[in-house]
């Protein structure tokens, strides 16, 4: 291995200035290969990025998950090839220049937007405008918040984003610098690349918002530079580091900068320069070197930076090694929950059956999470303005205020897609288990981010209450119908709807062991029965579904329902079998996901033969998988209604006398 005094040598007579035309080089060489791409906003911010690594940045590509790392975030994904390039220069080792040969192939590393997961050293999935800026909040709050407790000397570091004007643009963005502002998360640098270009031509043709202004009036610091004076933004950055608040510096930069023709315009922005256009700039920023050629002394500059990151990771593995903090702090980082957890849960089941606790399942999540959060120090809570109604605060939670990072409550405020973007933000940092509520319909709202949990396998749980017709008087706006099947929809999700507080707890048990998976809880506003008959050490909700209520003589139907509706289900097979001799089992299906995964004997014995009536109050998009096609379903055919919770069931039909009916048409 070449020694870090080796490559300074080397690199010594090699300016900035070269390292950033090695950015360009390299974007505009890989996307007139692909024939697709961005190679414009790369060549812009070339000059800011040199500038950040070069002088500022702590990572090393040898260890890119480094605990006490810098973050960094392209939120500006579609530029992709300026990360791909960084990493090709700093030495990744799952990015040779054969990867940027490959760049938006088949089974390439260089993704056409980077992906967490798909190549070393990739913070966090971005290509959806304003994510990463958005995701990158989380980051900056749990840096402050594993540094309240375990000190500076293991977590001190910061995390840098760089944004375009389509970032600022999308709505999640005012959520997002909002919070940060607000919180004065003060390791969070916002790098703008201020070209004022869009797809469709000048901003100008959309937008006359005055950004910086926006930025100051949520609280942050707000220096302006012209992006390709190196110095200027190295000033910048270095006062944004000793600042008691958020940064953002708008970088103003010339969109393809060093393109002689099309520098400027938004024709560099989506597509090749060209071959005639690649020629002309090779000319114009001299340099003289051949397609994915980067000369040793440039390339041994950027090593050498690599190098610089090592030496740092090498120092803080012996202060970890020297900290009484470091078998806590080790704990946390691993995110693997203590046994006391799931002994907790067990034991709280066992209590709640022997007592047939009747309460809502949000209740229910709130009693449990009293259990969880009373057993370890990982999870970290939240809701979105709905506290009280979502009950995701727990006794002894201190809260997260601006300046004070001790607590484990978050306050997200109003802002749902914010709350869900900053939650994987929390959970790709490392270190807390991050959840957060708000009511079921509103998952409209925070959509894209927990899209994202998902295709990055993020363990984040998303507490979605009042989740019916049955929250009742607040009425259709408030009353989800399609969130479920929209839901279940999206792979990679688990979906659960517990129709009593053992199941609940069996949930939230099933969600804090998904490492690899994000899980949303849907939660009732009204009481519901506690339906099973004694304590089982099983966890039945692990199968996905199961059946609760198996009749003494052949089964003539199967009621299948989750939630809510699992009580009518049940009320339903009684009234068959007293009034009709109709031997009726019932099942519940708390979640799909797990359900599809089990092997077909068990399916089958669960479902059974006979015919098959499904009950929600939801829409019928997906439940023809589990009836089949002369399987008959009790539920939502519109939207809801403002009227209390009971009069809503009745007024819906969706009642005992209803999936009787239903099921009396299947077999007579």
């Amino acid at each position: 291995m070449t020694s870090l005094a080796a490559l300074k040598s080397v690199a010594a007579s090699v300016s900035e200035r070269d390292m950033a035309n090695a950015i360009r080089a390299l974007a505009m060489d890989s996307v007139q290969k692909a024939n697709s791409g961005h190679p414009g906003m790369p060549m812009g911010m070339a000059d800011v990025a040199t500038v950040l690594f070069s002088r500022f940045i702590n990572i090393d590509p040898t260890a890119p998950d480094w605990p006490d790392r810098d973050r960094f975030v392209l939120s500006a994904g579609h530029g992709s090839m300026l990360q791909y390039a960084l990493h090709y220069l700093l030495g990744y080792e799952d990015m040779p220049i054969e990867e940027l040969q490959r760049f938006r192939q088949l089974g390439s590393r260089t993704a056409g937007h980077p992906e967490h997961g798909h190549a070393l050293g990739i913070e966090t999935t971005t290509g959806p405008l304003g994510q990463g800026i958005s995701t990158a909040v989380g980051m900056a709050l749990a840096e402050r918040m594993l540094a309240a407790r375990h000190g500076a000397d293991l977590v001190d570091h910061y995390t840098y984003a760089i944004a375009g004007d389509g970032c600022l643009q999308e709505g999640i963005s005012h959520e997002a610098i909002d919070l940060a502002g607000h919180l004065k998360l003060s390791r969070l640098i916002v790098l703008w690349d201020d070209n004022a270009i869009s797809i469709d031509g000048p901003t100008s043709l959309s937008t006359s918002m005055d950004q910086p202004a926006r930025f100051k009036a949520a609280g942050w610091l707000v220096q302006l530079v012209d992006g390709h004076d190196m110095e200027a933004v190295a000033a910048a950055i270095e006062a944004a580091r000793q600042a008691d608040r958020p940064s953002l510096i708008a970088c103003r930069t010339v969109i393809g900068k060093g393109a002689p023709n099309l520098g400027g315009s938004e024709k560099t922005h989506g597509a090749p320069l060209g071959d005639a256009e690649i020629a002309a700039t090779r000319q114009n920023i001299g340099w003289a070197y051949a397609p994915f050629k980067v000369p040793d002394d440039i390339l041994s500059a950027w090593r050498e930076i690599a190098g610089r990151g090592q030496a740092a990771r090498r120092a803080w593995e012996q202060r970890l090694a020297a900290s009484p903090q470091r078998k806590a702090f080790e704990r946390a980082i691993g995110g693997k929950l203590p046994d006391a957890v799931f002994e907790a849960l067990g034991a709280f089941r066992k209590e709640h059956v022997e007592k047939a606790t009747k309460v809502a399942t949000r209740k229910a999540s709130e009693m449990a999470l009293a259990a969880i959060n009373g057993a370890t120090e990982l999870t970290v809570g939240g809701s979105a303005d709905l506290t009280h109604s979502n009950l995701t605060i727990t006794k002894d939670m201190d809260r997260i205020v601006p300046g004070g990072y001790a607590g484990r409550y978050v306050h997200y405020g109003i802002r749902e897609h914010g709350m869900a973007a900053a939650m994987n933000g929390i959970a790709l940092h490392g270190g807390f288990i991050p959840y957060g509520g708000t009511f079921l319909c509103f998952a409209d709202y925070a959509r894209g981010a927990m899209r994202l949990s998902a295709l990055m396998s993020q363990r984040v749980v998303y507490v979605m209450t009042h989740d019916s017709i049955g929250l009742g008087e607040d009425g259709p706006t408030h009353q989800p119908i399609e969130h479920l099947a929209m839901l279940r929809a999206t792979p990679n999700l688990n979906v659960f709807r517990p129709a009593d507080i053992i199941e609940t707890a069996e949930c939230w048990e099933l969600a804090l062991k998904s490492e690899r998976r994000p899980s949303v809880l849907v939660l009732s506003r009204q009481n519901l029965p506690m339906l099973r008959q004694a304590h089982s050490d099983e966890n039945r909700s692990s199968r996905g579904a199961y059946v609760l209520r198996e009749p003494s003589a052949h089964r003539a139907v199967t009621l299948i329902a989750t939630g809510s509706e699992v009580e009518i289900a049940v009320a339903a097979a009684e009234r068959l079998e007293r009034e009709h001799g109709i031997a009726a089992a019932v099942v519940s299906m708390p979640s799909w996901e797990l359900f599809e995964e089990q092997d077909a004997d068990y399916r089958k014995s669960v479902l059974g033969s006979a015919p098959r009536v499904a009950v929600e109050a939801a829409a019928r998009l997906g439940w023809d998988r589990w009836i089949g096609d002369t399987g008959a379903f009790v539920g939502m055919t519109g939207f809801g209604a403002s009227a209390p919770a009971p009069d809503l069931y009745k007024h819906f039909d969706i009642t005992p006398e209803a999936v009787a009916t239903a099921a009396m048409k299947l077999i007579i």
